[in-house]
């Protein structure tokens, strides 16, 4: 079972089944967070982006690829009223390999939003997915 315990202010320590650990922070107005926490609405776009891109290395592996270098970005529009959710999350993946193939990376990007991952899945019910990606071949 996971938990989610209050420290002070608007700081929380999650502690998932598996183990892992993290730190949810929402700052007050004009304040820094401390480094390594995030605001649970960022946590949402980071989790959508570590579920894509594990199933898009996972496939590409399959694939044969040679993926040396990967990183993607992620951005989401929020509704102004309560509750703030995603209206559009705009995914972008970069690749730089050997010998790339367009078709193989187009596959394995959309096996992961229509079939794999799960928080896309979840999140699409809601929001407007999208994604670009460019690849870059040395």
């Amino acid at each position: 079972m996971s938990e989610v315990k209050w420290i002070e202010s608007m700081k929380f320590t999650a502690i998932s089944d598996s183990g892992s650990k993290l730190v949810f922070e929402a700052p007050e107005e004009g304040k820094s967070p401390e480094t390594n926490t995030f605001k649970p609405m960022e946590m949402l776009l980071l989790s959508l982006a570590g579920c894509t891109g594990m199933d898009v290395i996972s496939i590409l592996k399959k694939m044969r690829m040679e993926i040396l270098e990967f990183k993607m970005t992620v951005e989401g529009k929020r509704r102004e009223e309560h509750p703030k959710i995603y209206t559009e999350i705009k995914l972008h993946y970069h690749f730089k390999g050997k010998n790339l193939e367009r078709d193989k990376i187009e596959r394995a990007i959309n096996l992961s939003q229509e079939k794999y991952c799960s928080v896309s899945a979840m999140l699409k019910q809601s929001s407007e997915v999208t994604f670009a990606y460019e690849m870059e071949n040395i």
